[in-house]
């Protein structure tokens, strides 16, 4: 990546390294979603947000959390009783009857392909004992996440209100975000989450052999934008069209989600704000080398040391490289946290700060910074070992 000379503004002041690029910005886009979030999948950092901490209903966008859950606590060849609860939920259903028994697997790709209310319910008392309980697992897993504005109720994104408060079922367009980046990029299960949502069809029958199924995933970005991976729709009266899915621009991969983009007869614009959406992060954001050198560091006081000071090295990777998905214009500020003084004994490779990068306001890089140095507490055998050389090295017998 060549940077241009007149683009690169360099300063240090009182622990402060600041870069700037200087560019020109594609023009935000503009979008149907009441709330909107474009995010860098590697490092969870907001590119474009629009409401994106708006607390709104999500619909079926949840069924992502029911599908990890179910992958990492319980096993695909797991036995599915149904019961007649999960037999009971409203349209869309795969249409299972009390008492069946099905795969696990077979339910995941139910839930994920055509987005099955029954399956999700069958799924979450399967997991968990029930659907009370299973949401409570859907709550820690996205606190785990760093989600906190996000309340879970049901497996399967029906609109909901919790008995005994004010709290609806929903989350914020940057929590649906991170939560689809922990499905995909983070999750032990990731790979079996991948091979879930990607597929173009699945056909199955319960275990008892007595009913046959086949479902076809409705995901349409998959096969109408080059470098699709994986996603989820949803839609409820109360949610309006809903979208969750992450795209692969060369080695750019960007997460996307939408709330409340239109309502009927407006399926498709979250289609358009897709789009929108990837073309802008495609066409405004590139990666650009952040560690261009190392940070020297002067030395730090030492108390009561026999040496006044020991040196600091920060701890970079082997490979000196940092490249960061920004805009040409963004700021990058690091920032050093530096103990004042250590106390003695101090051994190399004490941990005396690190240096944190900053992309605007968010962090995205820490390294810790070390002592180089041994230095020894000065106390009475010390100093009664010294008297005694210098005794002996001045003592001149003649």
């Amino acid at each position: 990546m060549i940077w241009r000379a007149a683009a690169l503004s360099v300063w240090i002041v009182l622990g402060r390294f600041m870069v700037s690029w200087a560019g020109t910005d594609s023009e935000e886009p503009n979008l149907m979603a009441q709330a909107a979030v474009l995010m860098d999948a590697e490092t969870g950092r907001v590119l474009f947000g629009k409401n994106e901490d708006q607390i709104h209903p999500m619909a079926s966008t949840t069924k992502i959390m029911t599908c990890i859950l179910a992958l990492e606590y319980a096993s695909p060849e797991d036995g599915v009783t149904v019961s007649s609860y999960a037999a009971s939920m409203p349209d869309v259903q795969l249409g299972i009857r009390e008492g069946e028994t099905y795969r696990l697997k077979d339910l995941l790709y139910s839930l994920m392909l055509e987005s099955h209310n029954d399956s999700a319910v069958a799924i979450a008392e399967h997991v968990a004992g029930s659907r009370e309980a299973f949401a409570d697992m859907m709550n820690q897993k996205a606190r785990d996440i760093g989600c906190t504005d996000t309340f879970f109720i049901t497996p399967n994104g029906l609109d909901a209100k919790e008995e005994e408060g004010e709290k609806i079922h929903s989350t914020t367009a940057k929590e649906l975000a991170l939560i689809m980046r922990y499905c995909m990029f983070l999750s032990p299960k990731k790979e079996d989450f991948l091979e879930i949502t990607r597929a173009p069809s699945h056909t199955f029958s319960n275990v008892e052999g007595t009913r046959s199924f086949s479902c076809i995933n409705h995901n349409a970005l998959l096969t109408t934008m080059e470098g699709a991976l994986s996603g989820k729709t949803g839609f409820t009266n109360g949610a309006g069209y809903c979208y969750v899915g992450a795209v692969r621009k060369g080695e750019k991969t960007f997460i996307a989600a939408l709330l409340g983009c239109g309502w009927p007869p407006h399926k498709t614009y979250k289609w358009q704000d897709m789009r929108k959406l990837i073309s802008y992060g495609n066409e405004t954001f590139d990666y650009y080398e952040v560690l261009k050198e190392k940070i020297e560091l002067p030395d730090l006081p030492v108390l009561d040391g026999i040496e006044e000071d020991t040196g600091l090295s920060v701890e970079y990777p082997d490979e000196l490289s940092l490249k960061i998905l920004m805009k040409k214009d963004d700021t990058v500020t690091i920032k050093k946290k530096v103990a004042k003084a250590l106390k003695a004994p101090v051994e190399p490779g004490m941990a005396a700060g690190q240096v944190d990068y900053y992309v605007g306001d968010d962090l995205i890089a820490s390294f810790p910074i070390k002592t180089t140095r041994k230095v020894r507490k000065w106390n009475l055998d010390f100093c009664a070992k010294t008297l005694l050389n210098r005794f002996f090295f001045c003592y001149n017998p003649e």
